[in-house]
């Protein structure tokens, strides 16, 4: 059974919607979260620590990226 031209190019362009929408959504979640992660720790400046190469708190910054990356990936 051989599948059309028209319904093939409708599912990628499915394909290529939902991946903006994946896509908008992981920065729209990641922006997010860095916004409350920042809002709420209010004692440390942590961009100017990643600046000054401080190891830990990039860790950090990158495993809360991941993590909202992993959260958004599932709800899409």
């Amino acid at each position: 059974m051989e599948i059309d031209i028209m319904t093939r190019l409708a599912g990628y362009l499915w394909s290529l919607v939902w991946a903006v929408v994946a896509s908008v959504g992981f920065a729209f979640g990641v922006g997010l979260a860095l916004k409350v992660f920042n809002w709420l720790s209010t004692d440390i400046d942590e961009w100017e620590e990643i600046k000054n190469k401080n190891y830990g708190v990039a860790a950090i910054i990158v495993t809360l990226i991941l993590m909202v990356g992993i959260l958004v990936h599932r709800v899409i």
